[in-house]
């Protein structure tokens, strides 16, 4: 399931909602972004029995600065421990993290850490030596029309980096990431190495949608 805007783009409205997000994104073979990924994931741990909360979450931009709440959904499983799970955060951890653990947790290549800061818990990623926040959060359980208004936000505003450009990434099965900024494929391998290339027609966006992410499209915004 990628993380991706192409509905934005579109003009297609984004419904925060089960039944729709389930049309999109299996019956439709869609992505989606973090409302829609966590929210239909979230559906789909309930419907397993598992005990889930949404959780709005602040993230943080380059200076670690925190966006506004409801900027981004994430979410805690409870089993005989809280486990922290996102698929909708784009290059991120893949695996869940134990939401009271406060040491490395360690995945593949990475470490993440989650950390206490005043009354939040701030997820953090290991780069070189420093810890770089991805984004805090707090336990306070959170409905769908609690993100509404920032949903309607990412979706419209010129100010929000979603409308600026299209994107679409997902994870390989080897530990990499393959990603489709705009006009830009960049291909990922588990060792860091990077590629990139500049696709140089909508005809061969769209077939990288389709071959790459199963995405059909049939024009590009």
């Amino acid at each position: 399931m990628p993380f991706e805007n192409l509905s934005i783009h579109a003009h297609e409205p984004i419904v925060l909602d089960d039944t729709a997000l389930f049309t999109k994104i299996v019956e439709r073979r869609r992505g989606g972004f973090c409302y829609e990924c966590n929210g239909l994931f979230a559906a789909l741990l309930r419907a397993l029995g598992f005990d889930v909360t949404m959780l709005s979450a602040e993230v943080a931009n380059a200076e670690g600065i925190f966006s506004p709440p409801f900027d981004h959904m994430t979410l805690m499983v409870q089993l005989q421990e809280r486990w922290l799970v996102d698929v909708g955060f784009g290059d991120s951890f893949i695996e869940p993290l134990l939401l009271d653990d406060r040491s490395e947790q360690i995945q593949g290549s990475r470490a993440y850490r989650i950390a206490a800061e005043d009354n939040y818990l701030v997820l953090s990623r290991r780069e070189a030596n420093e810890w770089i926040a991805e984004y805090r959060l707090n336990l306070e359980p959170h409905v769908y029309e609690d993100f509404a208004e920032m949903c309607r936000y990412h979706q419209t505003s010129p100010e929000s980096h979603f409308t600026q450009k299209r994107i679409c990434s997902r994870a390989t099965r080897e530990g990499g990431r393959i990603t489709l900024s705009d006009m830009r494929l960049i291909t990922t391998g588990n060792d860091g190495e990077r590629h990139e290339k500049i696709l140089q027609s909508d005809e061969e966006y769209r077939e990288s949608l389709r071959e790459l992410f199963g995405i059909e499209i049939q024009s590009v915004a």
